[in-house]
């Protein structure tokens, strides 16, 4: 593909959609964005109206391939893309990548990539499979593609900080977008729109947002924990427009070297807010985030990273004119799993395990519903407010 243009279609085309879509389009010479595809017109057009504004060069969305309905992205699919951009709500990335995969098509999915355990395990499977097949696969776990972030990295793997004993992650901010309740919006549109604070389709806070912050802890942990305790609740989202979802988070995450990281996430208005990764070795102190080592071989980021929501799209594109696919899918997979896990220590205030997580057979989606072949007329059954102690 060294000389060919490669044509990209883009499944979910909400405001992250959409970025992934530009970024993409700024990633290299030759990319060709034709294709759109979204449950709700609206969010379609209103998407295709901001490429139209910016006059993006590879711009070539022609009518008859915009896709509307849950089943769009089978569409889309089948419309002679070679590189599909999955930012639907998680709680569906499962079913995309399958599908995308199975038609032989690379894939950039957004994160994180699933909301329970039975949708990682598919995720796992998929990513095989697309080794197997030599198909490109990225996730948006754009630190793993900033230099800052790979330069610090790489000095703690290679012994800077001497062996990791402790570290803390954080994630903390004020509230998010919620969407209102429209007259004669069924339940399944007002849940899909309002996708954030519903467990099945978001996976909760701590997975849908706290994932990129847990991916950079087992990257430089070297693998993803053993165990988890923690605590969390919803004290100040309580209202129905809130969902099933928690507002806070404390997670204790024990890794096999008998490490400890402390993981918290928040998302309350007015509180104090922090976001960031930081671990203590036995021979000093590293910050990725803030591109920094203190101790024995102290070192800062010099210089300006590039933009690394634009170089993601840039590395996967390269991968593949270069014939040697990346493929991202175990390591996404496994940070997802990782928010999981402190999640569901939370949910049911138990210590849980990675093996226990990983074999569990929670699966979110409501009985009720067919992902296959969803239907407006569909009642989604959301679970209560999980309840430590009580819940499963």
């Amino acid at each position: 593909m060294a000389s060919e243009e490669i044509r990209v279609g883009l499944v979910g085309c909400g405001s992250r959609g959409t970025g992934a879509a530009e970024d993409c389009l700024k990633s290299a010479p030759g990319i060709r964005l034709v294709a759109l595809a979204d449950a709700f017109s609206d969010r379609l057009e209103r998407s295709r109206r901001y490429f139209s504004e910016q006059r993006l060069d590879g711009l070539d969305v022609a009518d008859e391939r915009c896709f509307v309905g849950y089943d769009a992205y089978r569409r889309l699919i089948e419309s002679g893309v070679d590189l599909v951009l999955l930012a639907t709500p998680p709680g569906f990335r499962p079913l995309h990548f399958e599908a995308a995969i199975a038609a032989g098509k690379h894939v950039f999915m957004e994160k994180p990539v699933a909301v329970d355990p039975v949708g990682v395990r598919r995720i796992l499977a998929a990513g095989e499979q697309a080794r197997e097949k030599e198909l490109g696969v990225v996730a948006g776990t754009l630190y793993r593609h900033d230099r800052k972030f790979q330069e610090t990295i790489r000095r703690v793997h290679d012994g800077a900080i001497g062996d990791i004993r402790a570290g803390r992650c954080a994630y903390n901010t004020g509230t998010l977008w919620r969407h209102d309740r429209k007259p004669g919006e069924s339940d399944l549109e007002w849940q899909v729109r309002n996708w954030y604070y519903f467990d099945w389709l978001s996976g909760d806070h701590i997975v849908e947002q706290h994932v990129h912050t847990l991916d950079v802890m087992n990257w430089a942990m070297g693998g993803p924990p053993v165990r988890a305790i923690a605590t969390g609740g919803r004290q100040v989202r309580v209202g129905p427009a809130h969902g099933n979802i928690y507002d806070h988070f404390a997670v204790d995450y024990e890794f096999a070297s008998g490490a400890h990281v402390l993981s918290l996430c928040r998302q309350i208005a007015g509180a104090h807010g922090e976001v960031g990764a930081w671990f203590v070795g036995t021979k000093g102190r590293a910050a990725p985030y803030s591109g920094r080592i203190e101790g024995e071989s102290a070192w800062s980021f010099e210089g300006k990273a590039p933009n690394a929501y634009v170089v993601e799209h840039t590395d996967l594109v390269r991968s593949l004119r270069e014939g040697k696919p990346l493929n991202e899918a175990r390591q996404i997979a496994e940070s997802t799993l990782t928010a999981i896990l402190g999640r569901e220590a939370a949910y049911t205030g138990k210590s849980v395990a990675w093996e226990e997580m990983l074999a569990s057979d929670l699966d979110l989606t409501p009985p009720s519903l067919d992902l296959e072949s969803l239907a407006d007329r569909m009642v989604p059954e959301v679970r209560p407010v999980p309840m430590p102690g009580v819940a499963r």
